[in-house]
């Protein structure tokens, strides 16, 4: 694999950029692998990486029933943060975000990190005293948070209505280093990295059954055939529990739908994310000029990927007397994700009932803040076994022994 550089990029200007290879190879499956991963989408990809890159394991398959990051993957909103309140979550997406600041540089290719900063607002009284107190969890975590005043808001973000007689902002927990990253460079930096470690990335392979014996799983059927495996990773997303069944086993989590929208592209005025739980509606400025803007998840289960009309009216309504602006701007496009949510809203790393099979799901609507970590504790866990220190507390057994990382009544929302 050609490693990119300035020279490179100088070279192949001289030659009319002909020169450049395919980023990944697309080879025919084999028949058995160590290894086969469910789900080309960052975290699956992630996954593949670090068990190459931390344990040496590169005879890997990462099977796609359609194209690489076309899911969740290709249909977010790119936030990264870790200011969580649960130890277990901080830890995790701190993980994450440590990992996305290196990035480029580890996978030779730019994903377009920017920590430019998130801050959620407080609106309430109780948003107050519920982000005083993340913040100085945060602290003991080694999460470096903050709690700031209505003035130093409006100094960050001036394009803000701190006033409004409805929804004033009374201060806001801000994250300096959090921020944005590109969403498909990710997933084609991770392809790449994997593609060069020999693994092979499987597209149009659509998983139809789950094959085992004796309590153990020996491989997957296909649409492309059957590929045998010793491990089997599953790391769908909203069709977790699709898979699940496949394997033997139920899922506590339930797929919904996550909607976003983007504006017309303006000069630019948002130089960091603003997320406001009140109102449930979060905004950022892409490199481009547009307006990503977010709500929160559809009420109803389905697993539909397009937007619609009540997403806009709820979120932009919602978002137009802290943000008057954007009530004269045009939507450009507008998009849906499949989500899967489990009941406290904290996902599940963790082996399963049945042998040699892991899974990795309910991100909900965190996934792509989460991908580098998430990679890195499922790679651990695959390749050991057994869970490690940064997914223990993840495990399916939660749910039976009560013991739940409540991240929906701590942040009030998933995100």
């Amino acid at each position: 694999m050609r490693r990119y550089s300035a020279f490179a990029i100088a070279r192949e200007a001289l030659r009319y950029h002909s020169g450049w290879g395919k980023a990944w190879r697309s080879p025919e499956p084999k028949k058995s692998y160590d290894v086969v991963i469910v789900g080309a989408g960052g975290h699956g990809l992630a996954t593949a990486y670090y068990l190459g890159k931390n344990f040496g394991i590169t005879n890997v398959a990462i099977l796609e029933k359609g194209w690489l990051g076309g899911g969740n993957t290709g249909r977010n909103t790119t936030i990264i943060r870790s200011n969580y309140l649960q130890d277990p979550s901080a830890a995790i997406y701190e993980k994450a975000r440590s990992l996305y600041e290196t990035m480029s540089q580890d996978l030779n290719m730019n994903v377009m990190f920017s920590p430019r900063g998130v801050m959620m607002l407080a609106q309430t009284q109780h948003e107050i005293r519920g982000f005083q107190r993340t913040a100085q969890a945060n602290a003991f975590q080694g999460v470096k948070t903050e709690f700031i005043s209505p003035q130093r808001v409006k100094e960050l973000v001036p394009i803000m209505n701190i006033s409004g007689p409805r929804y004033p902002v009374l201060g806001a927990l801000w994250q300096e280093r959090a921020g944005t990253a590109r969403h498909d460079a990710v997933a084609w930096a991770y392809a790449r990295a994997c593609s060069g470690m020999g693994m092979d990335i499987i597209q149009k392979c659509e998983v139809t059954a789950v094959n085992q014996s004796n309590g153990q799983v020996t491989g997957v059927e296909t649409t492309r055939g059957p590929i045998g495996c010793k491990k089997l990773g599953i790391l769908v997303a909203g069709n977790s529990g699709d898979l699940a069944r496949m394997a033997g086993f139920r899922l506590p989590m339930e797929s919904v739908a996550l909607q976003a929208l983007v504006s017309e592209p303006i000069k630019p005025c948002l130089d960091v994310v603003v997320m406001a739980n009140t109102v449930h509606g979060y905004i950022s400025q892409s490199d481009k000029g547009e307006f990503v803007i977010g709500g929160g998840t559809d009420m109803f289960n389905n697993y539909t990927q397009r937007g619609s009309f009540h997403h806009i009216e709820e979120t932009v309504r919602a978002l137009v007397e802290t943000f008057p602006m954007i009530s004269r701007m045009k939507m450009m496009r507008q998009w849906g994700g499949i989500v899967d949510v489990t009941g406290d809203r904290s996902p599940i790393i963790s082996t399963t009932p049945l042998g040699n099979c892991f899974i990795n799901g309910g991100w909900g609507t965190g996934g792509f803040k989460s991908i580098p970590g998430s990679g890195w504790a499922m790679a651990e866990m695959m390749a050991n076994g057994q869970p490690g220190p940064l997914c223990a507390e993840f495990g399916l057994d939660r749910f039976a022994e009560g013991r739940f990382i409540d991240e929906s009544v701590a942040a009030g929302v998933a995100h």
